[in-house]
């Protein structure tokens, strides 16, 4: 059977709230356009600026989010969402509405015909020790269990406190310890055994290339959509930067 020729396209960070329409509406043209013609779409977490449990798909401004992903996998475009810093307590709900399959933290997938990488990010982010501690704790299924007790006002005031506690101790850290960590990233590609690796979470996008026991490797970091919408296509002739209006970018080495 021939390759599929169409791009399989990944997203990430794109933080959808209701403060910031501009990234709605780049979304709503990526999911009525490019999306529906892919062959597969991947969003590498933080989809939502913030998530406290499934019980907000009653917000219309979420609802119409998943309708959008619902329309994509009703195209027939195979949809998988990952879960970002943001929207962590993404759940089976969410699934089962927009159609999405939910990723674990790494996941290897072919991508253009290159077994490829897949993860947020802030997994690699280990040598800012506060935040990986503060990330398995809330990972764990029964800190998670516990938050969704609380009502659902309760949830939002605390993911509002979260952001803005965020924030401040962005404000005191220093850059490097917010970026991936090289043996983090080394010790990925060896585990996955892989030569290409796509995440997010920086808000830095770049092409890096490493060499990693003597072989060469690449590894793409997805732009945030805070000043546009942005996305990486992959087939068989590699991986391309296109802004949802289908300009085509150049991503250079770094």
């Amino acid at each position: 059977m021939p390759a599929d020729p169409r791009p399989t396209l990944f997203v990430s960070d794109l933080h959808l709230s209701p403060d910031r329409p501009e990234a709605l509406a780049a979304f709503d043209a990526f999911a009525a356009g490019p999306a529906r013609t892919a062959a597969a779409v991947y969003i590498l977490g933080d989809l939502f600026d913030w998530w406290v449990g499934d019980d907000q798909m009653a917000d219309p401004f979420v609802a119409k989010i998943v309708a959008s992903l619902a329309a994509i996998r009703a195209a027939g475009v195979p949809l998988f969402v990952g879960r970002g810093n943001r929207d962590f307590m993404l759940g089976e709900r969410f699934a089962a509405a927009s159609g999405a399959t939910l990723l674990p933290d790494f996941v290897v997938v072919n991508a253009g015909g290159v077994r490829t990488l897949l993860c947020h990010g802030d997994e690699l982010c280990t040598d800012d020790t506060e935040y990986q501690a503060y990330r398995a704790r809330v990972r764990n299924p029964e800190t998670q269990a516990r938050l969704l007790r609380l009502p659902y006002f309760a949830r939002r005031a605390l993911a509002w406190w979260l952001r803005r506690k965020s924030r401040n101790d962005k404000a005191l850290k220093a850059e490097s310890i917010m970026d991936v960590a090289t043996g983090a990233v080394e010790e990925a590609f060896r585990t996955h055994g892989v030569t290409r690796m796509i995440h997010g979470h920086t808000h830095r996008p770049a092409r890096h290339e490493h060499a990693v026991d003597g072989t060469g490797r690449e590894r793409f970091v997805l732009a945030d959509w805070y000043d546009r919408g942005q996305y990486l296509a992959a087939d068989a002739d590699g991986i391309h930067v296109r802004e949802v209006k289908g300009q085509t970018l150049n991503m250079t080495p770094a």
